[in-house]
């Protein structure tokens, strides 16, 4: 364990487990990096594993003004981490806030990216429901900061996405819920009003992720709803890109799925390395239904 320093003087926890080719996880909004607790112990028999807890999450710092907090720092961060560890180029994961982070260090970050993966990254990029997401962000803010993250977690984890997993998995469920009920108030404030509710939706990045050429996998649950439209998006966009949706399954598939979710993982980055995680083919022309004639 040790802390990166980034630019703007915010230290950030990380751990690091296992050599070999790094990979990078970052964690989402409502947990924190110990969601990654399953990948690691499955990734790190082959590779170097770094975590670590985003700025507002202890034990990293938690700075009290919401400027302190936004989507460049976040992706900027990851950077941080990297360089602390002296790691020239890694694999990034990232669940939901870190899937964004993840995609945005693609586009910004490309020659540090090995690859990218970005699982249930979606909330508040449909243009239809940007501005309900951006009102409900300052209220669930405004409710870590007058109820309090023990009091609010219960409510917050028990949303349309997280339902999923509470039934499968209770036990887990009850863990993640400890979790995040151990979230510092005025860090999740901040980071909801700085990070979530500021974004830019992913539609208005399109010009970019079309020509980003790091191999991304995208990874959605089939019942995280909000999170569907914009996979199938970026799928169509990013060209050396591949879409996988697990059935029955709501926000932090990771989570939910483990060993589903390591499988997959597994076998992209198989891919990636192995130099056949290519651009789509031309001739898969997504208006065609039937070849006809010669192509």
């Amino acid at each position: 364990m040790s802390y990166a320093t980034t630019a703007d003087g915010v230290r950030l926890y990380t751990e690091e487990t296992g050599s070999g080719t790094p990979i990078v996880f970052v964690h989402e909004f409502g947990d924190n990096y110990h969601s990654w607790d399953h990948q690691v112990e499955f990734f790190s028999r082959r590779y170097r594993c770094i975590t670590f807890a985003a700025r507002g999450y202890p034990p990293s710092d938690v700075p009290q003004n919401v400027d302190a907090y936004s989507q460049a720092l976040a992706m900027q961060d990851i950077l941080a981490v990297m360089d602390h560890h002296e790691v020239p180029r890694a694999h990034v994961i990232g669940c939901s806030m870190g899937g964004f982070a993840a995609l945005h260090f693609g586009l910004n970050h490309p020659d540090r990216a090995l690859s990218l993966v970005a699982a249930g990254a979606g909330y508040g990029a449909e243009k239809a429901h940007e501005q309900y997401f951006r009102d409900v962000s300052n209220q669930v803010a405004e409710r870590f900061e007058t109820l309090g993250s023990k009091a609010f977690s219960s409510i917050y984890g028990s949303g349309a996405s997280r339902v999923q997993y509470q039934n499968k998995n209770p036990a887990g469920w009850q863990r993640f819920i400890a979790r995040l009920a151990q979230h510092d108030s005025r860090g999740a404030a901040n980071t909801m009003r700085g990070v979530q509710a500021r974004r830019p939706s992913l539609y208005d990045l399109e010009a970019g992720f079309r020509n980003m050429a790091v191999p991304t996998l995208i990874v959605v649950g089939d019942e995280d709803d909000h999170c569907l439209q914009p996979g199938i998006f970026l799928k169509r966009t990013i060209p050396a890109s591949g879409l996988m949706v697990v059935p029955k399954s709501g926000h932090a598939v990771n989570l939910e799925e483990p060993t589903v979710f390591n499988q997959a993982v597994a076998e992209f980055l198989a891919m990636v390395e192995a130099g056949r995680w290519a651009p789509r083919d031309p001739r898969a022309r997504a208006e065609q239904i039937m070849q006809v004639g010669a192509p």
